[in-house]
């Protein structure tokens, strides 16, 4: 990438303080600035950083006023947080046109059914499988060693990374992204026990459906379900290493980081945010709005939109605050 200042201030709404056609060619922290980096500066405790960034463009709120000379060239925007998020999607958003509009193609050594249908500048990488009757939406981008089976549906501008596995049924849409070794649509953990003590596999025959606008780190799992569909709603973002499985539907707009996992036939609200290693037992509802803390362990519905809950099994934020006032008072008599 090559942006001037005066680039990156049209393309996030901003006004340039100092030399407007100052060019950088990388992002890099606040702290670890130099020649040729953009950093940003959003959270006061990195003020100090502020007058010693040897970064080539600084992005700033708007209202920030410096207490030293500052050396870099000064993007002002209403929100630095947001405007260093919006300018990493407008290069990212401008590295894929150009990539796409000189790389369209399909690699000889992949295999497509005949039976398949590609919309119009699918890239298709090395080593591909792809089954019969499944669609591919135009301008997405399927990279090597992916296989996706029969019957698959996936939507416009998708991103399929390396070592992906769709199981047949599955549909995707728009926008979506999914990261390496994802595994989309294998049969969820379903077995009945009998009276000798063994378990007998139950088939599972539904699919799974991904909203628009998606995406799933990598080696994260989603779980075809028994009957109908496993749903990930529209802008849900999943981090690495996650478990969703049979039936689970997820709200829109909800995000979990990484190691979290989910029981079978929970459903999650919108605009949920669960932390990592968070634990959710099946058959439950979550409301809109929940925070689930890091490392909690949900064991039963929660009703109240916008709660915040912490710990195993977890509860209220407030009620958890003041039990483990406790809990550290009851250690000291040890």
């Amino acid at each position: 990438m090559k942006l001037t200042a005066k680039e990156i201030a049209k393309a996030l709404n901003g006004r340039v303080e100092g030399n407007p056609e100052e060019i950088v060619s990388t992002f890099a922290k606040i702290e670890h600035g130099k020649p040729g980096a953009l950093s940003f500066y959003a959270n006061p405790k990195y003020e100090e950083y502020v007058y010693t960034s040897k970064s080539s463009v600084l992005l700033v709120n708007e209202d920030f006023q410096p207490k030293q000379p500052v050396t870099p060239t000064l993007v002002r925007v209403k929100d630095a947080y947001t405007g260093v998020a919006e300018l990493l999607k407008y290069v990212s958003t401008r590295n894929r046109k150009y990539r796409r509009h000189r790389a369209f193609s399909t690699a000889w050594t992949c295999g497509i059914s005949l039976k398949a249908r590609l919309g119009r500048k699918v890239w298709v990488g090395d080593y591909v499988r792809i089954g019969a009757r499944t669609r591919i939406g135009d301008c997405s981008i399927i990279h090597s060693n992916v296989t996706i089976g029969p019957d698959v549906v996936i939507g416009k501008k998708a991103i399929i990374y390396p070592g992906v596995v769709i199981y047949p049924k599955t549909v995707i849409g728009d926008n979506v992204i999914l990261h390496a070794g994802c595994i989309i649509g294998s049969d969820g953990f379903g077995n009945a026990p009998q009276p000798d003590g063994s378990w007998e596999k139950i088939e599972h025959l539904g699919g799974v459906i991904i909203g628009n606008d998606v995406e799933i780190g990598s080696n994260s799992t989603v779980d075809r379900a028994e009957m109908e569909n496993t749903i990930i709603g529209n802008g849900v973002r999943i981090d690495n290493l996650c478990q969703i499985a049979h039936n689970v539907v997820i709200g829109d707009n909800t995000v979990m980081a990484a190691q979290t996992g989910i029981a079978g036939s929970t459903e999650i609200g919108k605009n949920c945010i669960l932390a990592g290693q968070v634990g959710i037992v099946g058959h439950i509802k979550i409301a809109d709005g929940t925070i689930i803390g890091a490392q909690s362990g949900v064991t039963k519905s929660i009703r109240k939109t916008g709660t915040v809950l912490l710990g195993t099994p977890a509860f209220d934020r407030a009620q958890f605050m003041r039990s483990y006032i406790k809990f550290k008072e009851s250690g000291k008599d040890e």
